[in-house]
């Protein structure tokens, strides 16, 4: 039995950081993990420009409430939902992906928790466990599944690599002279196709 584990920004919707980053003015904040390997890094030195501007989960939450799937990215899910299991394995945060899913069709996310204050301050991040989308596809392997993965960032190697078939979509050009070994793909056509030939 297979199952398709997908990550979730720069794949299916659009990178929130960086989303909120032009709604904010806060240019830094498009520093992803397409940039940066380390994520808990990454989310501390994110949670210390937030304190910086004085800035809430709120705030980002109406950024997130403005932004919508990737053109296509819906109808992709749709039709490879009807021919396998699918699980998005984020390093968001539910608080992030909630409305996001609502618009995919209610697809099963595996993501993690921010601490956030009764004054809306995001004060911290609760990773679910330790290198989470590697550790995801671990356990599926572990319970009888063949997982095929797809990713664009850093963090998704990890999953892609563990899989018995890995893809990369719209990943960066360092990412794909890095990893050349990964098909890389840009369109939803090609990584469906892609998929089913490993079904």
């Amino acid at each position: 039995m297979n199952v398709v584990c997908l990550d979730l920004e720069g794949v299916l919707v659009p990178e929130i950081w960086i989303a909120f980053a032009k709604e904010s003015g806060i240019s830094v904040l498009t520093r992803t993990t397409r940039d940066e390997p380390d994520y808990d890094k990454l989310m501390k030195w994110r949670l210390g420009i937030l304190k910086e501007h004085g800035l809430k989960l709120c705030d980002i939450q109406n950024t997130i409430a403005k932004v919508d799937p990737l053109e296509g990215a819906k109808e992709f899910l749709d039709k490879l939902r009807e021919l396998t299991q699918v699980i998005i394995v984020s390093d968001t945060f539910t608080q992030f992906a909630a409305p996001l899913m609502k618009k995919l069709g209610m697809p099963t996310i595996f993501c993690n928790e921010l601490i956030v204050a009764e004054d809306g301050e995001i004060t911290g991040h609760q990773m679910r466990v330790e290198n989470s989308k590697y550790t995801t596809v671990k356990a599926l392997q572990a319970m009888g599944f063949d997982t095929i993965a797809a990713g664009d960032s850093f963090n998704d190697l990890g999953m892609i690599q563990a899989s018995k078939a890995g893809f990369l979509f719209r990943s960066t050009e360092q990412i794909k002279r890095d990893y050349p070994q990964y098909p890389a793909f840009e369109s939803y056509d090609e990584l469906l196709e892609a998929i089913k030939k490993e079904l």
